[in-house]
């Protein structure tokens, strides 16, 4: 008998060369047996971190692209949203998870893009971090590398002194109502590497050893990942496990086979890990 395959709206960019956002996600995300259906914030010849890049804004275009939609009663099990780049998206992903597009049960999942090694990006004012505080409100789960989790809760950054406590502190600010899931990543201890875990109020880490330079990309196949799971009901913790995993095998055949940093991970052919 069939089974309706989930069906996840993912609000992202599309890069065509640098295995990034949307070009990472719908790959991941279908090999893990989920509809993912792309609504594309930007258009780039490659990602930003290129000497040179072609963009077209879609902004103007996402709200049109939401109501036909909603004219053919589409409806959602999920929403993951990368990054954004104004206001004018922001409100759009507001219209979303307001409209009758999301099922009452749906997960909804933001991964707030906006720094990294402690520093916002160029384009991310104190207007979109005040925005972005409003948005992580409605989601049920939130991926927040160090740097935006320092953002999200007005607290400076440092490279050194996480404790368990500290960032049990931070994630208790963002999840007043104790129903929240975060998962807090890009914190080095000890040289080692360690994902932080939220999970509704209970705490958990995974620490495991570093596979190779910080590469592009890593952060958009985390996130699918995670997003995957969720409309699959698999634990947290079990999600946040095959994502490390998956990526530090990506890592490790980027670094053997010489792969330039700017070209991303080679996840193509660990794709059956997922399956």
């Amino acid at each position: 008998m069939y089974t309706p395959t989930p069906r996840l709206a993912m609000l992202n960019s599309f890069a065509g060369f640098g295995r990034i956002s949307t070009t990472v996600a719908l790959p991941i995300i279908s090999v893990m047996q989920v509809q993912v259906c792309p609504i594309p914030t930007s258009v780039l010849s490659n990602h930003l971190a290129f000497p040179v890049c072609t963009k077209q804004d879609f902004t103007e275009h996402i709200l049109p692209f939401l109501q036909t939609w909603e004219e053919l009663n589409l409806r959602f099990d999920g929403f993951y949203c990368g990054y954004l780049s104004n206001r004018e998206q922001m409100e759009s992903v507001e219209y979303f998870l307001n409209s009758k597009l999301l099922k009452e049960d749906a997960s909804i999942i933001i991964d707030p893009v906006m720094g990294d090694a402690g520093k916002p990006y160029r384009t991310v004012t104190p207007e979109h971090i005040a925005q972005m505080k409003e948005l992580v409100k409605q989601a049920h789960l939130i991926t927040p590398n160090l740097t935006e989790l320092c953002l999200l809760t007005d607290t400076p950054y440092t490279e050194e002194g996480w404790t368990t406590e500290k960032l049990t502190s931070l994630c208790a600010s963002l999840d007043t109502n104790n129903q929240k899931q975060i998962v807090v990543t890009g914190i080095e201890n000890a040289k080692e590497l360690m994902v932080f875990i939220w999970n509704k109020c209970n705490i958990s880490e995974i620490r495991f050893p570093s596979a190779g330079d910080s590469r592009h990309g890593t952060g958009d196949i985390f996130a699918s990942i995670l997003s995957a799971n969720a409309l699959k009901q698999v634990p947290l913790e079990t999600s946040v496990k095959q994502a490390v995993d998956f990526i530090s095998a990506c890592i490790r055949d980027s670094e053997e086979a010489g792969l330039p940093i700017l070209d991303g991970v080679l996840f193509e052919q660990n794709l059956s890990r997922l399956l």
